[in-house]
């Protein structure tokens, strides 16, 4: 299948992302569970913008730090699940880019209202949903987890096929942040 769109999303740290991953292979519908945990900050640009993406990316994951972000809260989705992330500088970094990037976007990267997060369950039944959520709640344990670059990737009608990562300069020093 060819794409259709371009996703760009905040890559975590190794262990985050495996943790998310494995909540994530254990409450998704498998036959709809085709990516790894991610936090997404733009949905859905044009694929004809792809060399202007890529450029920008580059240059604002290039002099970005790597940064932590709090785990603070579990949302209920109507019929899944996610994990609540606070970062004022997750949202200026994507703040930036949708500023450079205004004329691309679509109406859901329009409407952004600043709630990151990363879905754990999704597609099922609102019941289903509503257990895991009073679940997780019960055993959040507020934590953060590390922002350690930006990730570009193809829509292709459900998979995603990964097109660049722009790892942030120092994200490997840091040991709280994991190799980059």
């Amino acid at each position: 299948m060819d794409p259709t769109s371009l996703i760009i999303t905040l890559r975590m740290d190794p262990g985050a992302a495996e943790r998310f991953t494995r909540l994530r292979q254990a409450h998704f519908p498998a036959h709809r569970n085709w990516l790894a945990a991610h936090v997404t900050f733009f949905h859905a640009l044009p694929l004809a913008a792809l060399d202007d993406v890529l450029r920008d990316v580059a240059d604002v994951a290039g002099r970005t730090d790597a940064f932590r972000m709090d785990v603070d809260r579990v949302l209920f989705l109507g019929q899944g699940v996610a994990y609540g992330i606070t970062s004022a500088r997750a949202k200026s970094l994507r703040g930036e880019l949708a500023a450079r990037w205004e004329a691309l976007l679509g109406r859901q990267d329009r409407a952004w209202h600043g709630r990151l997060h990363v879905t754990v369950q999704n597609k099922v039944e609102p019941a289903v949903a509503r257990e895991l959520h009073a679940r997780l709640q019960r055993e959040l344990e507020m934590h953060d987890i590390g922002a350690t670059g930006l990730q570009v990737w193809e829509y292709v009608g459900g998979p995603w096929r990964h097109v660049a990562t722009f790892p942030f300069p120092d994200a490997a020093v840091d040991p709280r942040v994991g190799d980059a």
